[in-house]
């Protein structure tokens, strides 16, 4: 396999598991009581670029993006690598 298709490729799957690894913190988070576990795995890093707009008229713009990073995302990101490497 060319080496562009398997940086896309772990690419993809690292993006997946941190999709799936946020709705599941979202779930946990709807479903666990109040108290120290669900502070543990809702407490998130938000960074990235705040979103900025660009006014030309005609035609407005806007750039931005925010990564929000949890425990459970980290963990989907971890199994999606494991993943990766037993395809």
């Amino acid at each position: 396999m060319p080496a562009g298709k398997s940086i896309l490729k772990g690419f993809i799957i690292v993006v997946i598991g941190a999709l799936l690894g946020t709705m599941v913190g979202e779930l946990l988070g709807a479903y666990l009581p109040q108290g120290a576990v669900k502070n543990f795995f809702l407490k998130s890093i938000t960074f990235g670029l705040e979103p900025a707009s660009l006014n030309l008229h005609i035609l407005v713009l806007t750039f931005g993006l925010l990564l929000k990073i949890n425990v459970v995302t980290v963990i989907g990101i971890i199994g999606a690598g494991l993943l990766l490497f037993r395809l």
